[in-house]
């Protein structure tokens, strides 16, 4: 506590700045515990869309109108705070995607064309998110390749013993989350760049689970690729980041063919634009990019010292509030924790329990969280998934330990 209060951190206050927080959810004040899933929007963002759209609109990088001009220095302005927030080298490093999908896809599939051959292996972890698991299955299927697992122990924790076994001469790239978005486990990710890089291997580091919760920064961390979403980290939809190091950027050819991306054109030849131009086809979200540029501010305001105690206080306090309840089953207790708790009930279907905590007022996500093999290997369905973000208070976990109490008695 000793952080939040040297930072000044007032929840309410800051849950005055979220519009969707002060709403009904079936008749009652809503306690939204699925962040993971999708963050809510500050003010600062909405404000900042609605004022480019209504006041700056015109495409960017083309015009020499002041118009033109005006809405490109935004969008630009928002690349380079998005370099700044990770501390990555340079801005053209720094590639607008739709999402922490479309930027592990746009490195499976150019890195695939590229790299990958018959007999060479890509090595993800058990705990991925599909996001990060089907483009890989893709490209190796494509160029056949082998996709190698990294198993997850009874806690949720990667074997790392097990991961520099699996560290051959035939992996080509490492791909692995910074946080389970299922789990909340935090990964080891600079002792994995080390290790991979000992042996010549790049490493792409899914971060959208990350990014809402801790500092990131890529030069530390080593990784050559770092991909993560607007809106888990109170951004809009449809606008992310990869990071990528020059010298790999430069190796992939391009992911799209368009408009923006090239240098010249003619019927026999087409020359492509340096980075980041090369892979950012057609007109971007000029939008969403403004909109993650404020929001990339609105984090900054708060500090992520504060952010980390405020959740990891949250984290604890749900956690001993569960645990009172009778049959319930964490999934996922490794040592490093994001503010994420997994839990079943015994004898009740996640689906069932969800659907009573929604009639409270209660968002959780139920389901296998888009981690099916993780699912399998813990032989259950799914859990039920309360994800924090630094908005959330002491009431919203009350009401939860209240309302599984309250479905526990109904539904056994």
């Amino acid at each position: 506590m000793a952080v939040i209060a040297k930072k000044g951190f007032d929840v309410e206050k800051l849950r005055s700045d979220f519009p969707l927080l002060q709403t009904m959810m079936n008749g009652k004040p809503i306690a939204f515990l699925d962040s993971a899933a999708s963050s809510q929007k500050p003010t600062r963002v909405i404000e900042a869309m609605d004022t480019y759209y209504r006041e700056k609109h015109a495409n960017v990088h083309r015009g020499v109108y002041q118009l033109s001009q005006e809405a490109t220095t935004a969008y630009e302005n928002a690349r380079e705070l998005a370099r700044a927030f990770i501390n990555a080298p340079s801005a053209h490093e720094v590639i607008f995607v739709r999402g922490c999908t479309e930027g592990i896809n746009l490195v499976a599939a150019t890195f695939g064309r590229r790299f990958l051959d018959a007999g060479s292996e890509v090595l993800i972890s058990a705990m991925e998110h599909h996001s990060n698991i089907v483009p890989w299955q893709m490209a190796c299927e494509d160029k056949g390749a082998k996709l190698k697992v990294i198993p997850v122990n009874e806690k949720g924790e990667l074997v790392m013993e097990e991961f520099e076994r699996l560290l051959s001469d035939k992996v080509k790239i490492v791909a692995i989350t910074h946080v389970s978005n299922t789990l909340g486990t935090i990964n080891p990710i600079e002792e994995i760049v080390e290790k991979a890089h000992d042996r010549g291997i790049p490493v792409l580091v899914d971060g959208a689970q990350a990014i809402p919760h801790m500092q990131v920064d890529v030069q530390a961390l080593g990784a050559d690729f770092y991909a993560f979403s607007g809106h888990k980290m109170f951004g809009p939809t449809g606008i992310g980041v990869l990071y990528g190091k020059e010298e790999w950027l430069n190796a992939l050819p391009p992911y799209q063919g368009g408009g923006e991306m090239i240098e010249t054109v003619t019927f026999e030849k087409t020359t492509y634009n340096e980075l980041p131009h090369k892979f950012e086809a057609g007109t971007p979200d000029i939008a969403g990019a403004i909109g993650l540029g404020a929001a990339i501010e609105y984090i900054q305001s708060i500090g992520y010292d504060a952010i980390h105690a405020h959740e990891a206080e949250l984290l604890d306090y749900a956690t001993q509030g569960l645990q009172q309840v009778e049959g319930i089953r964490f999934i996922g207790t490794a040592r490093e924790k994001a503010s994420v708790v997994s839990f079943l009930a015994d004898g009740i279907h996640p689906y069932d329990l969800g659907t009573i905590l929604d009639k409270l007022g209660i968002a959780v996500r139920t389901g296998h969280h888009c981690t099916q093999p993780l699912m399998d290997q813990f032989c259950i369905p799914g859990t039920v998934r309360a994800s924090l973000a630094f908005y959330n208070n002491k009431n919203d976990i009350d009401r939860l330990v209240d309302g599984v109490k309250r479905a526990v008695a109904m539904l056994r």
